[in-house]
């Protein structure tokens, strides 16, 4: 399942590992919060409707995050990029530890929310960038699974320290424990070199007598970008809504409405959070066999389908359990099929500004999807407005991804800086689309 790791250089596989590493280490920061809602709402005496704007709010930061990280990686390359935004998101999810009311905790993550989402575009160009054509559909899907390593070390972080110590003190040591992801921009700036592609591309810019000042956000819609531009950025509020629609309310659906401990709320989500690894790492070979469309178009039908059986059909405990491994296998294949799609649909220019923009303008979007749930929740079960939302977003995906192009096998090589494909490979650039 992995021999394609073997077959790849020593300088991809350190690319690999740095943004593995950053992945799993948001996913730490980020999944805290879902964890901690509920004794969030216990100590400040606040609702779900304010808690929800907590989400909401965290999710719009890191669409601005990953607009402004995008842009940057253009400008002064990924790597650097990459190292800012992960002392950002560490730096302010540990301050988020000492916030003394909503307010300030409001403002905190928000803060948190600008270095998460600039993180994941840095890393998602960085890594596509860095790996042959071959293998980016299946580095681009594992690296994706490091999301479940760093939910699973959320989840076992929030057993151990809501067994050992009061709600209104365990809550905040975990978010003491963000910091963590700091230490590994020490690894990055020893072992991960910029990519060939930029690095010729600044080269190719420079020869020509240009500038580099062109903007970057103008590109991504020009004619010839626009439609991809807003088919993908549909396709990001789809993917992002459903997933935090689900994920942001499911611990709080498992401790209030089916009354888990927090043991049994654990051993819940392991399941799901395993089945989330599995399925990133079977959407990593799906996007390399049958493509990158075929690939989202599978698992978001099957996401619908699942989530409205977990949801609404009155499930006992143990049968919760079982299919929970289908709800985050399948809930894994969207998400981590974005990196390598968003990638490829640009040229190299303009690429981190694409992928920054589509990625992100559906966490501004899907912001609303958190939201939403706990005001639905105030009229009907957390379960139902949490099916609902989330449904309509996977149907989203569904329409979105059938007006993309195939990009499967695309050489990220083919376009000059200035946007126009390189004319030994124009033709075929343009038969793909």
């Amino acid at each position: 399942m992995f021999s394609w790791f073997k077959q790849v250089s020593a300088s991809e596989r350190r690319t690999f590992w740095a943004c593995f590493g950053g992945w799993a280490l948001d996913a730490l920061d980020v999944q805290m919060f879902s964890l901690v809602i509920p004794a969030i709402i216990a100590e400040w005496a606040i609702s779900k409707t304010q808690a929800g704007y907590v989400g909401g709010a965290t999710l719009i930061a890191s669409a601005v995050g990953g607009w402004i990280a995008g842009a940057m990686a253009d400008r002064i390359g990924r790597v650097r990029t990459l190292q800012i935004t992960i002392v950002f998101f560490a730096v302010f999810t540990f301050a988020s530890a000492f916030a003394q009311d909503y307010t300030q905790f409001l403002l905190l993550k928000t803060l948190q929310g600008l270095g998460f989402g600039g993180e994941w575009a840095a890393g998602a160009v960085l890594m596509a960038e860095s790996i042959r054509p071959e293998h980016r559909g299946k580095a681009m899907g594992t690296v994706q699974s490091a999301w479940a390593v760093g939910w699973a070390a959320a989840v076992l972080l929030y057993m151990l320290a809501f067994s050992v110590m009061p709600a209104h003190m365990a809550w905040r040591a975990m978010f003491a424990a963000g910091i963590l992801p700091a230490l590994l921009v020490l690894y990055v700036r020893r072992h991960v070199k910029e990519p060939e592609v930029p690095r010729q591309a600044a080269r190719n810019a420079a020869g020509s007598g240009g500038s580099g000042d062109s903007a970057p956000l103008v590109g991504i819609f020009s004619p010839r970008m626009l439609r991809m531009t807003l088919v993908g950025a549909l396709l990001g509020v789809g993917a992002h809504g459903g997933y935090y629609a689900l994920m942001t309310w499911l611990p709080t659906y498992l401790k209030t409405e089916r009354h888990l401990s927090v043991l049994g709320t654990g051993g819940y989500l392991a399941v799901i959070i395993f089945a989330f690894f599995c399925g990133c790492v079977a959407s990593s070979h799906l996007l390399d066999r049958i493509g990158r469309r075929g690939t989202i178009l599978l698992f978001a039908i099957c996401c619908v389908a699942t989530v409205l059986i977990y949801l609404f059909l009155p499930l006992g405990n143990a049968a919760m359990l079982v299919l929970g491994f289908p709800l985050g296998f399948f809930a894994a294949g969207i998400p981590a099929s974005m990196g390598a799609l968003f990638s490829e649909l640009y040229p190299r220019g303009v690429r981190g500004t694409g992928v920054g923009f589509c990625y992100n303008f559906g966490r501004v979007a899907s912001a609303a999807f958190p939201v939403l749930v706990g005001h639905m929740a105030a009229s009907m079960p957390l379960g139902y407005a949490i099916g609902i939302d989330a449904a309509i977003a996977y149907s989203i995906v569904t329409l979105a991804v059938l007006m993309l192009p195939e990009t499967r096998g695309r050489s990220l090589a083919e376009a000059l800086p200035g946007g126009e494909p390189a004319p030994a490979a124009a033709a075929s650039h343009q038969a793909r689309y």
